[in-house]
């Protein structure tokens, strides 16, 4: 059975057959036969709309077999045929439109493209990468070939000719790949990283730079590749390279950073570096570890006035949690004064969080709406069950 989100997404086929119906209608001698047509167009279209799919293809199949010589009807029914999952349908359909004589080759062309998508959607690659790979050679709709053939080295694992059809796909339509060579570069790297080959695994990450040079894959496996070898200092520079380039990732490297910054001594530049990007990152990461680091500097009381005055201005759960273990472990300063701080931040979180939640599209709201504002689908926004909710 197929999703409403699917299902939708077929009607542009069946307006296309309509369009090819009433383009037709000149061409086409006899009002009454025009007539018959279009009624059974219509009748296709309300099923499609109801999402009766079965009597909107069984209507589909008539206006076919009326139209033989409708070359875009047959598209539309082979589309329809892939979207319902019958792709022993769809092959047939264009392997026939594909081998059908008066076609233009603009026409061949096109079902080629469609039998080949028919091909991969049934598993069968290497057939898809046999005829997209001829399409390619014979210059006809290269890009749309190219797309196709880098999903399935992309499906095989084959990254050598992944990147070589991306940077022919990159020279033909001018879509910048940097970033997706890089991905398939560090495949690489992580695969002779897993084979105990090093050396190879830094040629790789060499090459993804030269593709993407703010890769953060190629970043985190170079400082991996740098405390296998005991470098910390050159592991602290990929590390920090990686967090200013994309600071989202910083919670997937900081524990390492830590670590190296620990080895080496250099706690004061830990500081600085953990100054820096609280600034730019809006999780509590950072700032529970540079309270660590208050703690072990300037004591207990500095760092538990730190992180409460950080959580006033940023309330998180996790921070709440740490704060509150901190008070209990090593009591400071007046205990009515540390419950009312912990309220305030309590009270920011349930200012700042969802109540409501849509289950159609996640739309998060602090009040109820029974038609969602965001994909405005009715009865999908419920009450959120979470720490925080309901």
């Amino acid at each position: 059975m197929m999703t409403h989100a699917a299902w939708l997404l077929l009607i542009p086929a069946a307006v296309a057959i309509g369009w090819l119906l009433g383009r037709r209608g000149g061409e086409i001698k006899g009002g009454a036969k025009i007539s018959r047509l279009s009624n059974t167009y219509f009748r296709g279209l309300n099923y499609l709309l109801n999402e009766q799919q079965d009597k909107a293809l069984e209507i589909f199949l008539q206006i076919a077999e009326v139209d033989k010589d409708t070359v875009e009807t047959q598209f539309a029914l082979g589309h329809l045929f892939r979207r319902r999952g019958e792709v022993d349908r769809a092959i047939r359909l264009h392997q026939n439109l594909v081998a059908r004589t008066g076609l233009s080759e603009e026409q061949k062309t096109r079902a080629a493209l469609e039998l080949g998508e028919d091909y991969m959607r049934a598993g069968l690659l290497d057939r898809a990468e046999t005829l997209f790979n001829d399409l390619v050679q014979m210059g006809v709709h290269a890009p749309k070939a190219l797309q196709q053939l880098i999903s399935i080295y992309q499906a095989e694992r084959d990254w050598p000719q992944a990147i070589a059809h991306a940077l022919k796909y990159e020279q033909i339509s001018g879509e910048p790949m940097g970033e997706s060579v890089a991905h398939y570069y560090c495949e690489m790297a992580e695969k002779h990283l897993h084979d105990g080959n090093p050396k190879a695994a830094r040629d790789q990450i060499a090459l993804a730079y030269s593709a993407d040079s703010q890769c953060v894959r190629a970043g985190m496996i170079e400082g991996r590749l740098d405390l296998l070898e005991g470098n910390d200092t050159a592991a602290i520079r990929a590390f920090e390279r990686v967090a200013r380039h994309d600071v989202d990732f910083l919670p997937e490297v900081l524990p390492q950073l830590m670590e190296c910054y620990e080895r080496r001594g250099e706690l004061l530049r830990a500081r600085g570096f953990l100054q820096e990007v609280i600034e730019r990152y809006a999780g509590v990461t950072p700032l529970l570890a540079l309270t660590e680091l208050i703690e072990r500097d300037d004591g207990p009381a500095a760092a538990q006035e730190f992180l409460a005055r950080q959580l006033l201005q940023r309330p998180s759960v996790r921070g709440e949690a740490a704060l509150l273990e901190k008070a209990v472990a090593q009591p400071v300063g007046d205990a009515n004064e540390t419950l009312r701080t912990l309220k305030q931040i309590t009270d920011q979180l349930l200012v700042r969080s969802a109540n409501y939640r849509c289950g159609n599209c996640g739309f998060g709201a602090r009040a109820h709406h029974w038609q969602c504002p965001s994909c405005k689908h009715w009865g999908s926004v419920k009450p959120l069950l979470n720490l925080l909710g309901s």
